[in-house]
């Protein structure tokens, strides 16, 4: 193994020497049995360019083999993953997660001070606890706005791609669908996130795709209060079902009191109203964008206020209900000689007039015997019952109706 020559003068001691490396759950990938190689002092970090133990794996099918870059050393100086020098907490670069938190970087460029800063950081990391970070990244102050609007709350499995086949983009490549490489066209080269080195995104210096995030957090809307200053009440969106009633009024209740909380379960929301306007714009204000609880990001409206619904739900009926100028009138009824005629056609004599039923019987007819039956016209005398109601054994009617009663002994 070669190494350089300010590698010499490290005392082996000094080296690295890991079990297992500090990933992001990214760069780890989602297979829950990955196999890992180790090759002890294997190359050099590319920051303090001391030997260190390298790691390297495979993420998941159909993606490229990865290994660690920096040592853990300058990992936890900077609270990054080993490989994709990302922040573990946030997924963002350094230069945005510095920016956000004012931390300044402090950290030597020369080789000799290098070498002096590291070995110190080094000894004071022994002595502390080996899952916190160190140096200004431990020490700094709370998260901000900033870094809660760009924080990425999943892992990004396409950052695991293998690279573009170079014979591909040239017509050569002869593998087909067996090709471990991309057959895609590649990106322009004069993008600036086709430029990317570690150091610059290790020093937060320079970083493209920093840039990029920094331009996009400018860029987003901001939620701004309804002029009706009743409305009380923010929508509570992407809650998903792992989210309860009481962690979301645990959570807002922070911002000032609250008059209710209704869960509706089959759109995923919330709607949380406060008993007045101020706590309700300070909730607005801090949770717009930023609000992540369960692993997911809520999304923060104003809600509607119940008058106007109203109004615009009366206003849309009305717009409906009126007729349209310029339609003809109504026609004008059929004369009497063809009011039964429904085809309009000559020669078809009206219908001849209907007979009127023969009146009830009297209430004497259930208690002694039937009356006549009743006439009907010739030609249309029924045959048989036409209705149930008819039959004296339905409609609650006793088999003993129409007899007499039986004398008594």
């Amino acid at each position: 193994m070669s190494m350089s020559k300010t590698t010499n003068t490290y005392n082996r001691q000094n080296w690295e020497d890991a079990e297992f490396p500090i990933l992001c759950q990214t760069c780890l990938g989602d297979n829950p049995y990955i196999r890992m190689t180790k090759e002890k002092y294997g190359k050099e970090c590319k920051i303090c360019v001391r030997p260190f133990t390298v790691f390297r794996w495979c993420p998941g099918a159909r993606m490229r083999f990865k290994k660690t870059e920096v040592c853990q050393t300058c990992s936890r100086l900077k609270n990054v993953c080993q490989t994709c020098l990302l922040d573990l907490e946030y997924g963002l670069p350094i230069q945005v997660r510095d920016a956000a938190l004012k931390i300044k970087d402090d950290i030597p460029r020369s080789d000799v001070n290098k070498e002096y800063y590291v070995q110190n950081i080094d000894n004071e990391i022994s002595k502390n606890d080996p899952t916190t970070p160190a140096g200004a990244v431990g020490k700094s102050a709370a998260a901000s706005d900033l870094l809660m609007k760009l924080a990425r709350t999943s892992p990004y499995y396409k950052r695991n791609r293998p690279h573009i086949c170079s014979f591909w983009v040239k017509g050569e490549c002869k593998r087909g669908e067996e090709c471990p490489y991309r057959h895609e066209k590649p990106t322009d080269p004069d993008d600036p996130l086709a430029d990317q080195n570690i150091k610059d995104r290790y020093y937060g210096f320079n970083d493209p795709v920093a840039d990029k995030l920094m331009r996009r957090a400018a860029a987003m809307p901001k939620l701004e209060p309804p002029e009706d200053t009743s409305i009380t009440t923010l929508y509570i969106g992407n809650i998903g079902e792992v989210l309860t009633e009481k962690t979301l009024r645990d959570h807002f209740y922070q911002y000032g009191e609250i008059r209710s909380v209704t869960m509706v379960a089959k759109n995923q929301c919330a709607f949380i109203e406060y008993t007045n306007r101020s706590a309700a714009e300070l909730a607005a204000e801090r949770t717009f964008n930023k609000l992540i609880l369960g692993g997911r990001r809520l999304n923060i409206k104003w809600g509607r206020s119940q008058g106007r619904q109203t109004i615009s739900a009366a206003e849309g009926v009305r717009e409906i209900l009126e007729p349209v100028p310029g339609l003809p009138g109504a026609l004008p009824p059929p004369p009497e000689s063809v009011g039964n005629n429904f085809f309009n056609l000559p020669g078809m004599m009206p219908a001849p007039p209907m007979i009127p039923p023969p009146p009830m019987p009297p209430a004497a007819f259930l208690f002694g015997p039937p009356a006549a039956a009743p006439i009907f016209p010739p030609g249309t005398a029924p045959t048989g019952i036409h209705y149930p109601s008819q039959d004296p054994s339905r409609m609650g009617a006793s088999q003993g109706i129409g007899k007499p009663w039986p004398e008594e002994n």
